[in-house]
């Protein structure tokens, strides 16, 4: 069911998220200071291109750096990307079809804001012990 799903998904809106997170990631890396943003950046796109069976957890060892760089985030890139998962949720949720995949970008918003110190895995291991 999840494969079907991702299919879905991918065809709908994950391919063109995708997209957009690729662009964000290659703006950031531009520069020394942004490759860590550019990085979370690629790592939450292939997220967004393929999120059923997945999650995201909170890493214990993430402190204050992972705050600061939140923050820098969602003045960076956070804020439009977090647009762009409303837009498309909304648009989503305007067919009787579309609406389990637009509640799946709406819970894509939280990660899309605040990714650093989060930690995607399989749904099947969420609390697993790394």
């Amino acid at each position: 069911m999840k494969t079907v799903l991702n299919v879905i998904w991918l065809v709908l809106s994950g391919f063109w998220l995708f997209l957009g997170y690729l662009a964000a990631g290659l703006v950031l890396c531009i520069t020394i200071i942004g490759i860590p943003f550019g990085i979370a950046a690629f790592r939450i796109g292939v997220y967004a291109l393929w999120p059923f069976g997945y999650t995201t957890v909170e890493r214990r060892d993430a402190g204050a750096p992972s705050c600061i760089g939140n923050v820098l985030w969602l003045v960076l890139a956070g804020w439009w990307l977090a647009l762009g998962h409303i837009v498309t949720g909304l648009l989503l949720c305007l067919t009787i079809i579309g609406i389990p995949f637009g509640v799946a970008n709406f819970k894509l918003i939280p990660v899309s804001l605040f990714p650093l110190g989060r930690e995607i895995v399989r749904t099947d291991e969420p609390f697993a012990v790394r």
